[in-house]
């Protein structure tokens, strides 16, 4: 195993979620499978890709339909296919359970996952906003743009910090989280090649790595694995880490989150209230707190963007596209 601090120096690093890596390691198969956005926004799903793999890039913080896509694997693989496969550590044990044997021209490539949230309830979130902006064409769950670091409407797009977005909001707080990944067993046991994921951190763990446009996390797992990194690292600008540092600042490579007290509560509430009901229950609460947590939340937000400039990762948001038209 060795871990590695990475980027990809293009312009697509700037629509990846963090360096562009797994742009990168797309480019050197004939199939790619992976998550994207379904086409009424309102969920994900597997795809399998020859070519233009821009609708699967950055990340999506929601639980993907699998579908078809095992068995589709599996067919690109007899016909001899050059194969990715990229998901959740246990969308990937998953995949390697059904096919029940290793095929040389697979790939297995998984992100480091905090969990996934409810579909029922993202569903409800794009509806609250279409009702406020328009049918949504599409989402950046990652947007990082310095164009967009100003909070409000600009004709047809809405972008919202992650720190003011209440769907991250109860995403970050691990309320919305299915009940398998309060005890993660992919933690446990990893089938994959590698592991990619956002270096958290990197600014005092490898500074000269970190340009405040995004850097990866790369984890090689098995031969394959590095034979893949050793492969594309002339693309790359790179740093090798210790495993400790690589992942000082993202537990989730190794530990589950833990499920709060709140968490059957809000599931039961959600079933019955409103999308904004359920966030001013669980998140807004009485005025008192809503000042308080908005002096936090302006100065944490400063503090990231010192004079208006983008200097951290770790300072996204989310993305909407709207159709005002119809």
């Amino acid at each position: 195993m060795k871990v590695y601090a990475a980027y990809y120096d293009s312009k697509i690093r700037l629509n990846s979620s963090s360096g562009g890596v797994f742009s990168c390691i797309a480019s050197k198969f004939d199939v790619v499978y992976g998550v994207a956005l379904t086409a009424d926004c309102y969920g994900c799903e597997f795809v399998r890709i020859e070519g233009d793999i821009s609708s699967i890039r950055g990340s999506k913080y929601l639980q993907a339909k699998v579908g078809e896509s095992f068995k589709s694997v599996k067919k690109d693989l007899l016909n001899g296919k050059r194969v990715l496969f990229s998901g959740t550590g246990c969308q990937i044990n998953g995949l390697s359970l059904f096919l029940g044997k290793e095929y040389p021209n697979l790939f297995l490539l998984d992100v480091i996952c905090h969990g996934v949230p409810s579909p029922k309830l993202w569903k409800e979130y794009v509806e609250y906003q279409e009702k406020k902006h328009g049918k949504v064409e599409s989402v950046n769950f990652r947007c990082k743009d310095e164009s967009w670091q100003n909070f409000g409407m600009k004709e047809n797009y809405l972008y919202i910090p992650r720190i003011k977005d209440p769907f991250m909001t109860f995403f970050l707080s691990d309320l919305s989280l299915r009940p398998s990944c309060y005890a993660c067993q992919a933690k446990n046991t990893r089938m994959s090649d590698m592991t990619i994921a956002d270096f958290w951190g990197i600014e005092e763990i490898a500074p000269e790595m970190d340009d405040g446009k995004g850097t990866s996390l790369i984890i090689t797992r098995t031969n394959k694995g590095q034979n893949l990194f050793n492969s594309i690292e002339m693309d790359l600008r790179w740093k090798e880490v210790n495993y400790e540092d690589g992942v000082r600042h993202n537990v989730s490579e190794f530990s589950s989150v833990a499920m709060p007290q709140q968490r059957d509560s809000f599931f039961i509430d959600m079933n019955s209230m409103s999308f904004k009901s359920l966030s001013n229950k669980y998140i807004y609460g009485p005025l008192w707190k809503r000042i308080g947590r908005k002096i936090k939340h302006t100065i944490q937000y400063t503090i990231s963007n010192r004079g208006g400039q983008r200097v951290n990762n770790a300072d996204y948001g989310l993305l909407f596209v709207f159709n005002c038209e119809e």
